[in-house]
């Protein structure tokens, strides 16, 4: 395919912000080391035009490992009887936003697998205690599927921001990810839900996952435009020896890059993580997703000695790392691709604060 043909659509893309499905089929099946480059200039110009040469930094606490759902892609899967589990306590969780806010981060995302035992309340509780002591911090919540009420409660008590990779946009291909008491249609019920609640709102895919073909691309691509998400989270594939796509081959990371900058021309305001996953495929992955047009990066604030029983895949990085030692790796290797860490809460631009 010729490269003026896919230099075209980029440039309609940057203009347009919004291509036909057909233009999405052509665009993604062409990627190639030129695609990529041409793309990955313009997203940059993109995101520095509107952000600067600020990188946003997010401290992440993965609060617990149990998780109640089966998918087949993950480590922390009920299913998964090897894997040692742990809770943190909310007084441990305020314990690592404290450290996380003397270390200068103002976004903390608490994560966790889908673990009943923190209630509504218990939530609520936390999220209120952490904006009680950093009121000039935002929350984000990276908790799975909860329902709208729930959701409410949570944005009552003062989150700002919501994760939930819809993971595919097609639905024959989530079915072929998780078991059958999941839905993908209560996925997209969740993320409208959050939208309409005012959330700061981050979806995303992981690439090269399996059983993912072109049009299953296409139809991210096409719901993410539509849906227009403050944030979005891509990552490469990466299979867990626990789990069922064990054996499965890792997404790729020159796809991986392209979509970063592809997304960043959909959408230029957008929150863009450089992603562990693309550290963990490669040593300078995450320089190499900022120059591709990613903003954010989510270093872990989580005890060290719980961090390598939140296994999602195999071999993940930054496991024993103190806090400090994390950002301040994460501040050289910014550095050393020309960006600098902000010490900000790091919103989207039509957030309520920037």
């Amino acid at each position: 395919m010729s490269d003026n043909i896919i230099f075209n659509l980029i440039d309609k893309l940057e203009a347009e912000n919004s291509l036909s499905r057909d233009e999405w089929k052509t665009l993604i099946g062409g990627i190639s080391v030129e695609a990529m480059e041409y793309a990955a200039k313009k997203a940059r110009a993109v995101a520095d035009r509107i952000y600067g040469k600020d990188i946003f930094i997010r401290g992440i606490v993965e609060f617990s490992n149990i998780c109640s759902r089966n998918c087949y892609y993950c480590g922390l899967r009920a299913g998964n009887a090897g894997l040692e589990r742990y809770r943190l306590s909310p007084d441990d969780i305020l314990e690592c936003c404290r450290s996380g806010y003397e270390y200068g981060f103002r976004t903390f995302v608490l994560q966790s697998g889908e673990d009943p035992y923190y209630d509504t309340e218990t939530i609520c509780s936390i999220v209120r205690r952490i904006k009680e002591e950093f009121p000039d911090c935002a929350v984000t919540l990276s908790i799975g599927e909860k329902s709208y009420e729930e959701y409410k409660a949570y944005k009552d008590a003062g989150a700002d921001r919501y994760l939930l990779r819809h993971e595919t946009a097609n639905e024959a291909h989530y079915q072929k990810l998780h078991p059958e008491n999941m839905s993908w249609k209560n996925r997209m019920r969740c993320l409208k839900d959050l939208k309409k609640l005012g959330y700061q709102t981050g979806c995303g895919i992981m690439i090269g996952s399996p059983y993912q073909t072109i049009d299953c691309l296409v139809d991210d691509m096409m719901f993410m435009q539509d849906f227009k998400p403050e944030m979005i989270g891509l990552g490469p594939f990466l299979p867990h020896s626990d789990t069922p796509f064990k054996d499965a081959p890792k997404g790729s990371y020159e796809m991986t890059l392209y979509l970063i900058s592809l997304c960043r021309l959909m959408l230029p305001n957008v929150l863009l993580p450089a992603t562990t996953a693309l550290g963990t495929i490669k040593p300078d992955g995450r320089e190499q997703g900022v120059l591709a047009g990613a903003n954010v990066i989510m270093p872990n604030l989580s005890p060290v000695q719980v961090r390598d029983k939140y296994m999602l895949y195999d071999n993940k990085i930054c496991t024993g790392e103190a806090s400090g030692e994390c950002k301040a790796c994460i501040e050289a290797r910014v550095k050393s691709v020309g960006y600098q860490v902000a010490i900000t809460r790091g919103d989207h631009i039509r957030g309520e604060k920037i």
